[in-house]
This record gives structure tokens, sequence and C-alpha cells, in this order.
């Protein structure tokens, strides 16, 4: 009986094995977000664009109602005063909610800059498409943080990432309200 149970404990961990993703921790990267635990977040090997690696994240639950992000964070000494372009390559399988890059500023003050492409998202299936957020580093910026999240189901891949110094003419991703709206909630 128990050669039996352990047969099967076996053949169940190895059917297990075959259908799960192996991810290789990236460094310099950390997980995060409001369901870490609900992803896989990772290497994942000769799946970039170019037949090398990539990052991916991949929802581990059938519902998540959260969401996960692989990021960094550095300093911004590099970039005070100026405007950052952050861009990279992304694409998606079944991705339910959302997902996208993201980048912050964090601020002396305990307040951020934030794009996080909650505005145009990337959802169900896309090829690799190229993506970028553009913002300005005020002189009291005390940290950057960027990554790639997914909100919900899904898996999405990225790639590639670069940051460079924008031309202060290119405008900010992030848009900025110039007047309050919908203050009588007729909307």
């Amino acid at each position: 009986m128990a050669t039996k149970n352990f047969r099967n404990l076996f053949l169940i961990a190895t059917i297990l094995t075959l259908f799960s993703f192996d991810f290789e921790k990236a460094e310099g990267w950390f997980s995060a977000g409001s369901k870490p635990k609900s992803y896989d977040m990772g290497i994942d090997k000769g799946a970039g664009q170019d037949g090398k690696n990539c990052a991916s994240i991949k929802s581990k639950d059938r519902r998540i109602n959260g969401f996960g992000t692989l990021m960094q964070n550095f300093s911004p000494d590099k970039y005070i005063g100026k405007k950052i372009r952050m861009t990279g390559f992304m694409k998606s399988k079944d991705v339910d909610q959302w997902a996208g890059f993201w980048l912050r500023i964090d601020l002396a003050n305990s307040k951020n800059i934030l794009d996080n492409m909650y505005d145009r998202p990337v959802k169900g299936n896309t090829e690799w498409t190229k993506y970028e957020i553009v913002l300005e580093v005020p002189e009291t910026a005390k940290n950057i943080g960027f990554g790639a999240l997914l909100h919900g189901t899904g898996q999405v891949w990225f790639d590639n990432l670069n940051f460079e110094l924008a031309d202060p003419s290119v405008p900010t991703t992030k848009k900025i309200k110039e007047e309050p709206t919908n203050l009588n909630f007729d909307k």
C-alpha cells in the first residue's frame, strides 16, 4: 500500500514538474505587488525576442484580485532636473485585466510621480511591442523604481529595457489634468 501511494505521489510530482515553469531568479530584480505569491516571476530562458532570455510574470491562481510586479530601484542622481525615457518590449498571453511597464519617481516629501500605463494597458494576447514612459525627475527625487506588472491572470514577457535622457521638448506620458472634472457626479 505504501509503495502504491509513493508511486502515485511520484507520478503527480512528475506531471506537475512537466507543466510548471522553472523560473530562475533575475539578478537585481525582486518581486512585489499586492499579490506577489500569486505569480511565477523571473527569467524565462530562450523566450526573448531574439531567442535569448527575457523576464516573465505568469499567474498561478485561476482568479487574482490584485497584481504582481518584477521590479528594481536605483538612484535618480544621473537624471535630476531632466526627463527620463524608459523603453522596453512586452508581449502577452491571456491577460484578463491588464499589464504594463511602470516607472515611479519617489520624492523626498513621500509623494511620487507614477506612470503605470493604466491609461494604455496591455490586454489579451499581443506580440512583442515596444512601449515607452517619459517622466520628469524633479530636484527632490530620492529614488527611481521601475518594472513590469500583471494585474489579474495571464502571462507577460518583457525584454530589452533601456533608460536614456529625453529631450526637454518630449511630452511626458503621465497625463495630468489641467482642471478638476465631474465635481457634481453627473458623468
